[in-house]
């Protein structure tokens, strides 16, 4: 994976690349880094992989903790497509990612030739109620020293539900009380799952590009219903179903691997 940087609002984003040829700005989820989206990536077409790691995740800095919402992250990645002088490079995203390329798929319409939408949590509302676990999270280590908020997680009805419905989700969240710096993870997980695109259905289905939506069943933050809804509002879209990672992850990462090869060599 080879790394740069990218300057925005005066801070350091790293940049993230795997592969060769065309862009592909392929986005990470939330609390996530550029390991994520590379590990779905197909290293079989004529793209690279290019992640911009948000700010507070990864590599890159953090900055002000009330700049952290999706709006800035959007911002961020559609100043990097400016300035590297990107003609209309293929952009997408899981989860956080999804709804941050959404976002710039509706404000920035002719800066982008595809769209990517993977695991999506958000459709247009913020706060989604598929985002209590996160936000439970958050609020926890907000007001509890880590190994206190795991605690008093594990003993929460969403853990319970995540346990038969979620287990993948259940793991994540388990991952975010060890989490470093804590107290950014806190105002991300607290912040970003109150937040949303920042658009309405209607612009939504304004979207014009080619656009693959992928989704599976057995996630309780990102329902698979959310996936089919983005699908139908997309005039272009298509939708295509992966195992779920609770049941595979090997074969999550090759569906997940194929739905992209097909849609890329495509656009």
């Amino acid at each position: 994976m080879k790394r740069s940087a990218h300057q925005s609002g005066g801070l350091r984003l790293s940049v993230a690349e795997t592969g060769t040829g065309a862009p592909f700005i392929f986005q990470h989820g939330l609390c996530g880094d550029a390991s994520q989206p590379a590990q779905v990536f197909p290293l079989d077409t004529a793209f690279r992989c290019v992640t911009v790691e948000c700010r507070g995740h990864g590599l890159s800095e953090t900055g002000s903790k009330n700049a952290l919402s999706i709006e800035t992250f959007a911002d961020d990645i559609t100043g990097y497509i400016e300035r590297s002088n990107m003609v209309r490079p293929v952009l997408g995203g899981i989860s956080m990612g999804a709804a941050i390329s959404i976002r710039i798929a509706v404000r920035s319409p002719g800066l982008i030739k595809a769209l990517v939408i993977a695991r999506p949590a958000w459709l247009a509302d913020p706060a989604p109620d598929n985002m209590r676990p996160n936000a439970l999270a958050g609020d926890l280590l907000g007001r509890m020293q880590p190994t206190e908020a795991r605690l008093a997680f594990e003993d929460s009805e969403i853990a319970a539900c995540l346990e038969v419905h979620g287990p993948d989700n259940l793991n994540s969240i388990r991952g975010f009380f060890s989490r470093q710096p804590i107290d950014v993870t806190a105002a991300l997980l607290s912040g970003i799952s109150a937040d949303g695109p920042g658009v309405s259905e209607d612009e939504i289905q304004r979207i014009s590009v080619p656009t693959l939506v992928i989704g599976h069943e057995r996630d309780a933050v990102h329902p698979i219903s959310h996936a089919r809804t983005l699908a139908a509002w997309i005039p272009d879209a298509r939708f295509v179903e992966i195992t779920p990672k609770a049941e595979s992850p090997a074969a999550y990462r090759a569906d997940f691997q194929a739905a992209l090869a097909t849609f890329l060599n495509e656009v």
